[in-house]
This record gives structure tokens, sequence and C-alpha cells, in this order.
């Protein structure tokens, strides 16, 4: 009995010097972190896209700096003078993901190109061809084509099996993400009619879609949408196809002129025999 009552007390003190810590010890640090003030910027005055941020536009005010992310601006230095990545409204935050050292281009996913691939542009020739308005860019689709040539095949041609969205363009020709903050309903139609797609793709993707425009009626096939990295892994996939089928076109190359070196030795040989039967 004396040591149940023995360990009930000690159990009982250790409660309460655990209680003392918690109260007088740690309750204050979260307290003080919880308080913690901090400088950040915000911006004062709307800022569109690609506009050049001046000192007008925004404002240093302090807030509570509990759970604020990292990537935040809180200096007013790193943002006055760059250009908004996105549109900025009165009151939010500035991160540092949505400034630009550079003058935000329209269109600029055009300007990564260094004259190894091609940029095309295919026509949605029915709604349900251009996959009823979803595709955005980024996605990876494959391409088909339906009544192509004389014979009027469906094909889908392994060069073009995993082919990168550069952008989705409406009868208008604005992209269909630059509706995205339009607030004009007669734009909502054209919106969701796309009329072509662009695509990046090699010199010999290029000129096959070309001709597929002329021959057939394409048709986008979804694959994939999400990480960079695992599109990666499908544009990887159709390097190494678009590599094999050089490798064999050169080999039939290599085939072919053999075999017209042979029939122009045949022809030398034969020429040669006559002529001396002739002496």
């Amino acid at each position: 009995m004396k040591n149940i009552i023995r360990n009930r007390t000690v159990l009982g003190v250790a409660c309460i010097v655990l209680s003392l810590i918690i109260c007088f010890g740690l309750t204050p640090l979260f307290n003080d972190a919880v308080g913690a003030k901090t400088n950040i910027v915000r911006v004062s005055k709307d800022i569109a896209k690609g506009e050049l941020i001046t000192s007008n536009r925004v404002e240093t005010v302090e807030i509570g700096g509990f759970n604020l992310p990292d990537s935040v601006l809180k200096n007013s230095e790193n943002i006055i003078g760059k250009y908004a990545k996105a549109d900025l409204y009165k009151g939010d935050y500035i991160l540092n993901t949505k400034v630009s050292d550079l003058p935000i281009a329209n269109y600029e996913y055009l300007y990564d190109f260094n004259g190894s691939e091609r940029a095309i542009s295919v026509s949605i020739k029915s709604f349900a061809a251009g996959l009823s308005g979803k595709l955005e860019p980024g996605d990876i689709i494959s391409i088909m084509v339906s009544e192509y040539g004389e014979l009027k095949e469906t094909i889908s041609p392994k060069e073009l099996q995993y082919v990168p969205v550069l952008a989705v363009t409406a009868g208008t020709g604005m992209d269909t993400d630059e509706y995205a903050n339009k607030e004009d309903d007669s734009i909502e139609k054209d919106k969701k009619l796309p009329s072509t797609i662009t695509l990046r793709v090699s010199p010999e993707q290029a000129k096959l879609l070309a001709d597929l425009e002329v021959k057939g009626k394409i048709h986008v096939v979804f694959v994939y949408r999400g990480s960079k990295e695992n599109s990666e892994k499908f544009l990887e996939e159709q390097a190494k196809i678009l590599e094999n089928k050089e490798q064999i076109a050169q080999g039939n190359e290599g085939e072919n002129k053999e075999v017209s070196t042979d029939i122009e030795s045949t022809e030398n040989t034969v020429g040669k025999d006559d002529s001396d039967a002739e002496e």
C-alpha cells in the first residue's frame, strides 16, 4: 500500500513539474514566436503581368512572421525595378517566383529555341479532334490522323507518339490561357473553341506534321499532364524512336549504295568482256 501511495505521489509531482515547465517555459517561447513581427513588401496598387514594378505600387508593412513562407520578399530593393510575372492585386504579398529581372515577352515559350527544334501549329478541324478544349500548355499528346491519303486510312505515326504542347490558340488568335483574367463574357465562346495547337518538334516531325495537315484530319490523343520530370521521360522515349528510325534509314541508304556499286561494277565488267571479245 505504501509503495502505491509513493508511486502516485511521485507521478503527481512529475505532472506538476511538467505543467510548470510548459506554462512558464514553452508557452512563452511559443507566444513569442507567434507574436514576432517582420517587415514585408506588399502590393499597394494593382500590377499587370509584364508591368515594371515601381515604388509607388508597393509598400512595406509590418505583419506577424509566424508561419510566413520563405518565398515572401521582405526587401523593396529586391522588387522595385523588376517585372511582374503574373497579375498582382492590392494587398497581395510578393513572392520571389512572381518577379523577373527581364521584361516578360508575349509568347515567351518561343524564346528558348536554339535552332535544333521547331515550333509548328496544326489545325483542329473539329471540337472533338482537339480534346474538347481541355488541352493545356505542357501536356504530352500523341497525333492520330484519319482519312489520310488516297486510301483514307487512320494512322498513328511512331514519330509523333509523344509530342509536347506549347500553346492552344482560339480562333481570335489568342492563346486560351490568355483568357484566364479576362472579364469580357463575349469571348467566353471563343475560349472554348480552340482552333490550332502549337507543338515543339524536331525538323523531321515538323515535315511529317505538315504532310499530315494537308492529306488527313489530325486528332489529338491525350497522354500525360504532370511534373516536368515525368514529361521528360516521354520525350526521351520519343527521341529514341526518332533515333532508331534515322539509323534504319541510314542503313537502308548504305545498302542501296552498295547495290548501286555492285551493279556499276557488273556493268563495267560486262563492258570490258565485250570489248575483249571484239578484239
